[in-house]
């Protein structure tokens, strides 16, 4: 077959004579001048498709488990794109794994099993996932501003890390003392975080504790897809709270109600700790909350004022759309 190029060469040629040094030009009498590709052509073909290749095969070796979340929240996405919903959050200091990349952005599934859309700018890859063992503290102030130095005056923080992120502690740096720590953020660099902003090896709470933990975040503003300190929705919410009791629930409401490490219970039944699950019925779950006894819930809400807020199981529209009570076994 004639390339393109080829023929448009050929089609408007004067002379025979003429050199094209990727089409041999033919004439047969009584014909037109045609062109033919050579040796070279094919060549060249060949060569482009090698320097190709490779590039096609590192796009998918890098969809590898070490990839680490390196700012402070990390939006996921429907779809590849800033204009679709946020689904999810990945924190930072959070290993994900990358399953799919797509120009600048990269699909990825966090510790729940949830998959979202990323810019691949908010992940680095390490050879190994962050967070050496042994070597980890967990924030467990609300915010933890991270320092340069250990000056809180001298420079504004390098970043603001959220409740729950893991940090790699550098156990023997010299200027360590009943203060001051030094980490090694995800991405290399090195800073300074005050000792009483994390803890070590944090021990899994109590219902009574979990609900302590749930009213330290009172009036923290909701936020659709949120999953951290800086604002949760319904079901992050309530994830988090289990999580503090040392159990990975799902993520979304519906799937949590379905979920196989909870069990089904009465209204009547309800104790300090169980999750209540709102909507239309059973099968169209909207919302969730923690019960925390007295006829009382806590929850991330749009209800009233769009904050973490309790509310009484009594009145409207709880009492009227609950619609699942659920304990953890």
């Amino acid at each position: 077959m004639i390339s393109k190029t080829c023929k448009a060469v050929a089609t408007s040629l004067s002379s025979p004579h003429k050199f094209y040094p990727f089409c041999n030009i033919v004439r047969k009498p009584g014909s037109e001048f045609r062109a033919y590709p050579t040796y070279r052509s094919y060549i060249l073909v060949f060569l482009l498709l090698t320097s190709f290749l490779p590039a096609v095969a590192a796009d998918h070796s890098s969809t590898a488990a070490n990839w680490v979340v390196v700012v402070p929240v990390a939006d996921m996405y429907s779809s590849a794109n800033t204009s679709a919903d946020v689904v999810s959050q990945a924190i930072l200091g959070a290993n994900v794994v990358v399953l799919e990349k797509r120009h600048k952005w990269v699909k990825i599934r966090t510790d729940d099993q949830y998959t979202g859309w990323m810019p691949v700018r908010d992940l680095r890859k390490h050879n190994a996932p962050y967070g050496s063992p042994g070597h980890v503290v967990q924030v467990e102030s609300i915010f933890a501003n991270v320092y340069r130095e250990t000056d809180v005056t001298a420079h504004r923080p390098v970043l603001t890390a959220p409740f729950e992120t893991h940090l790699e502690a550098i156990d023997n740096a010299p200027g360590n003392d009943r203060r001051w720590l030094e980490v090694r953020l995800p991405d290399g660099r090195t800073a300074w975080i005050q000792r009483s902003d994390v803890i070590r090896d944090p021990k899994p709470l109590t219902i009574e504790q979990s609900i302590e933990l749930a009213k330290r975040f009172l009036g923290l503003p909701y936020l659709w897809g949120g999953r951290s300190s800086f604002g949760y929705d319904c079901s992050g919410f309530t994830q988090m709270l289990v999580r503090s009791r040392g159990i990975n629930m799902p993520r979304d409401a519906d799937v949590q109600a379905a979920w196989n490490g909870v069990e089904a219970i009465d209204r009547k039944g309800l104790r300090a700790g169980d999750l209540v699950f709102f909507g239309q019925s059973a099968n169209k779950i909207t919302h969730t909350a923690m019960y925390i006894g007295d006829g009382q819930i806590i929850h991330a809400t749009t209800n009233g004022h769009p904050v973490i807020q309790i509310s009484h199981l009594a009145d409207e529209p709880w009492t009227t759309i609950l619609v699942a009570c659920r304990r953890l076994k």
